[in-house]
């Protein structure tokens, strides 16, 4: 029965702190301050336009650019070339194991049937070829 009214508490809170939120947000609003007032807090969250324009904009598209930001990107790029090719190389080492490996364990197999073959064909005989047999 306790955690029942916790519960209760809890969602009625929640409820409250809810509704408090939507009034205070409805009744603070620009046409509630006067006009004067507003003019001091508009100056005061934003910054002077001349400095928000330089700020946003620290050149125009068709003005060269600068020396730093011409070699930070190439850095990038550069960085980026190195760990794809990094990341080839390492790949294409990874297959060629692979290839390797699977030629050695096809070449074993092989090896395994060919004396597999020497030795149920094997005739007594050294060497044992095929024309050594004696045939009656």
């Amino acid at each position: 029965m306790a955690w029942r009214q916790l519960f209760l508490i809890c969602l009625s809170a929640v409820a409250l702190l809810s509704m408090l939120w939507e009034g205070a947000a409805v009744s603070v609003g620009p046409r509630q301050v006067a006009g004067q007032e507003a003019q001091e807090d508009v100056e005061e969250v934003f910054m002077q336009e001349s400095d928000a324009l330089n700020f946003l904009k620290k050149r125009s598209k068709r003005s060269p650019r600068f020396q730093d930001e011409v070699n930070v990107e190439n850095r990038q790029k550069l960085r980026a070339d190195e760990l794809q090719r990094e990341y080839h190389e390492e790949q294409r080492n990874e297959f060629e194991n692979f290839v390797e490996e699977q030629n050695h364990k096809q070449g074993e197999r092989s090896r395994e049937a060919v004396e597999q073959w020497r030795q149920w064909h094997y005739d007594g005989l050294y060497p044992s070829y095929l024309y050594n047999r004696h045939h009656i």
